[in-house]
């Protein structure tokens, strides 16, 4: 995927919640860590979209991740593309702002 993304120039990379395994969202894991970092390294951000409710309820270290997250430009936690165009609006007036 990162591969694919490069090749193609994006700046973002979005993943359904729905692709995404269980493991996933289990921080004892490292899946979520690995994987976010692997799209830092290569300069891309990662948007995942859909409902994480249920993961987010059982995990107080998940829910800390998400809203840590959300607050940087890299890696967002969204609840579908209407807050995800939102967000990379928000985004980009802020770019606008500083540059």
């Amino acid at each position: 995927m990162i591969g694919e993304a490069i090749e193609h120039r994006a700046g973002l990379v979005l993943i359904p919640v729905e692709r995404l395994e269980d493991e996933f969202f289990r921080l004892r894991t490292r899946v979520a860590g690995e994987i976010v970092q692997k799209f830092v390294n290569y300069g891309l951000r990662l948007a995942i979209a859909g409902d994480i409710s249920r993961y987010v309820k059982e995990s107080d270290a998940l829910r800390d991740f998400v809203y840590e997250a959300n607050r940087g430009r890299h890696v967002w936690f969204v609840a579908g593309l209407a807050e995800l165009d939102e967000r990379l609006l928000r985004d980009k007036g802020r770019q606008n702002a500083v540059g």
